[in-house]
């Protein structure tokens, strides 16, 4: 969410901004996936998607890495390197990376798109479960449940994603979707981040709903005029029917004295 200075000045100091009016005020919306990733849906103008900005071909590993917090062993080999933190898109983006236990986080999933990789989740709360189950619609992973898993279980399901080649064929079917694009994510995120600088703001392109009232926003105004013209139909329907009833029985009152 992009937010340019002079609407910054124009929230009113010392009152209590809330969250929806801050981000009614963002000229432009990034947005961390792709259609790569995403099912298809409609998007406002000042939406633009990016996902996969932070992503990047592999650096060669010449040695073997080893996650290790601790002593350095003594009989350590000259090939093993030990870190405290690993280059997971180097990692990724090795030839020999078949598969990938993930939690579910989006620049994870987008490390395993940009390089191919199919994917084991072990999804576990905020919006991990929702990106595991896209990947798994793409079949390009299988998931995992945290609270009930075995080790069996995980290890079927990373025996599942290595030799079923579907899902090696889907997560680079995916990779390819994700490659595939006119100017690159990280580019276009740059672009846009310029062209609100450039030109102070896009409120050509927010939606005018930022600039209605509640009632304006939910249509209850269109309501109320629309149940107004029914009420007033309903009434004088009402009142024509019963002045014709009125007027018949008198007709009939009158007849039957003559």
């Amino acid at each position: 969410m992009l937010i340019t200075s002079s609407q910054l000045s124009s929230f009113s100091p010392g009152r209590p901004t809330t969250l929806c009016e801050t981000m009614g005020k963002a000229e432009i919306w990034l947005i961390r996936t792709y259609w790569d990733f995403e099912f298809p849906r409609p998007y406002l103008p000042n939406f633009e998607s990016v996902g996969g900005l932070h992503c990047k071909p592999a650096k060669p590993l010449p040695k073997v890495l080893w996650r290790y917090k601790g002593k350095k062993p003594a009989t350590l080999g000259a090939n093993t390197r030990l870190y405290d933190w690993i280059p997971q898109n180097d990692l990724l983006g090795h030839p020999k990376a078949k598969g990938f236990i993930t939690h579910g986080g989006t620049n994870g999933i987008y490390e395993a798109i940009y390089h191919g990789v199919p994917m084991v989740g072990v999804p576990m709360f905020a919006d991990q479960p929702d990106n595991i189950a896209h990947m798994k619609a793409k079949g390009a992973a299988v998931e995992v449940n945290i609270n009930t898993m075995t080790s069996a279980d995980l290890l079927n399901a990373l025996r599942t994603v290595i030799n079923e080649p579907s899902y090696k064929e889907n997560a680079m079917r995916l990779s390819r979707i994700h490659h595939d694009q006119p100017v690159k994510p990280l580019d276009r995120a740059v672009f846009w981040i310029e062209f609100v600088m450039r030109h102070k703001g896009a409120k050509h392109l927010r939606p005018a709903a930022h600039d209605l009232t509640w009632f304006q926003y939910h249509s209850l105004d269109v309501i109320g005029f629309l149940l107004a013209c029914v009420a007033t139909a309903v009434f004088l329907v009402t009142k024509c029917c019963l002045f014709s009833c009125v007027k018949f029985v008198k007709t009939g009152k009158k007849k039957k004295r003559e």
